[in-house]
């Protein structure tokens, strides 16, 4: 199963066989509407606080996926997730509703494809029959948290991003019909020494490059091979970074087939800056709008590489550089699976 020194192969092809999407207000007004099975009309969803919501919008994205398949809630084996907020509270407290055995994760921006290439390797090995894999962020929670609270109005420069309000669940299976998980490289932390928080998108970006490098060595394949490589939320600054970095490594790939999550879910027209960030940026897209054009043969191999930065308040007051990773899965559409 192991192909080099960081990317698995699964032999097995674990299946995706349903999904589920949640969204805000600011997503309902984006360019991918169709992609989400609840689209919320309200920042506080009648909660208490946006930390709620966001467990909230965890809770509903597991229950549409468990929905939308052929099994019931009590034949799920594990729930893998996580979150940016502090010791991942929302996930945690989603996974007391759920009611399955639970993974936590914190891979930042990262932990959407962090979790699927886990249940990948659980059900690849008959560890599990059925995974829930998911992640969720609030845009509110998010500002809170990392930089200023969105009521005190602080003015933030052309580099930095916008958290996506939402959440992005997998139900994922041993076997059954739906797009194949057929493999996945894992990353490491590359830290070139950047200290801007309003710049995660250049500061993600060798993470990035450095796993899709080493995916395509790996696996021995083009980078033609799929039809689209698509990074979680590199955003404009990122994503040119990154394409200026591969193109330097000699991979010549097209650049509409290079695309980002944090540059499909809004318009040009909103106000988001240098594009979208945030754990659900690459899990509703991908979930939600990637692999619905996978389903209708539209698509038939991508490849998702989900970039996440692991600094927290703290390290950035106390001037640390700012480590980041990205973990890639390819998703291939199984058209000949029996």
């Amino acid at each position: 199963m192991l192909a080099g020194h960081r990317t698995w192969i699964f032999e097995n092809k674990p299946v995706i066989i349903s999904t589920g999407t949640v969204g805000g207000p600011f997503e309902a007004n984006g360019r991918i509407p169709h992609a989400f099975n609840i689209l919320h009309d309200d920042m506080w969803l009648e909660q208490a606080s946006f930390e709620k919501a966001q467990q909230l919008m965890m809770e509903e994205a597991c229950q549409y996926a468990i929905k939308n398949s052929p099994i019931e809630k009590e034949q799920v084996s594990f729930f893998i997730s996580g979150d940016l907020i502090n010791q991942i509270t929302p996930t945690n407290f989603a996974a007391k509703t759920v009611g399955s055995p639970f993974f936590g994760l914190f891979s930042a921006c990262a932990t959407s494809m962090e979790s699927l290439a886990l249940a990948a390797y659980i059900l690849n090995s008959n560890g599990a029959d059925y995974i829930l894999s998911g992640t969720s962020s609030h845009n509110a929670a998010a500002e809170k948290q990392f930089r200023y609270p969105t009521e005190y109005g602080g003015q933030k420069p052309p580099t930095a991003q916008w958290t996506v309000t939402g959440a992005g669940c997998a139900l994922v299976a041993k076997t059954g019909d739906g797009p194949q998980v057929t493999s996945a490289t894992i990353g490491k932390i590359v830290d070139m020494g950047m200290t801007d928080p309003f710049n995660m998108g250049g500061a993600m970006a060798p993470a990035a490059v450095d796993t899709i490098l080493t995916h395509l060595k790996e696996r021995n394949v083009d980078a033609s091979y799929y039809d689209l490589i698509i990074t979680g939320d590199l955003g404009h600054i990122g994503r040119e970074v990154s394409l200026d970095l591969l193109r330097k490594n000699g991979v010549n790939i097209i650049e509409n087939n290079y695309l980002d999550c944090g540059l499909t879910i809004y318009r040009e027209d909103q106000p988001v800056l240098a594009g979208a960030s945030g754990p659900a940026c690459s899990a509703v897209v991908t979930y939600g709008h990637f692999l619905d054009l996978m389903k209708k043969g539209k698509l038939d191999k991508i490849l998702v590489v989900a970039t996440g930065s692991l600094h927290s308040p703290l390290s950035v007051n106390q001037k640390d550089p700012i480590p980041c990773i990205a973990h890639a899965v390819s998703i291939e559409s199984g058209s000949d699976r029996t």
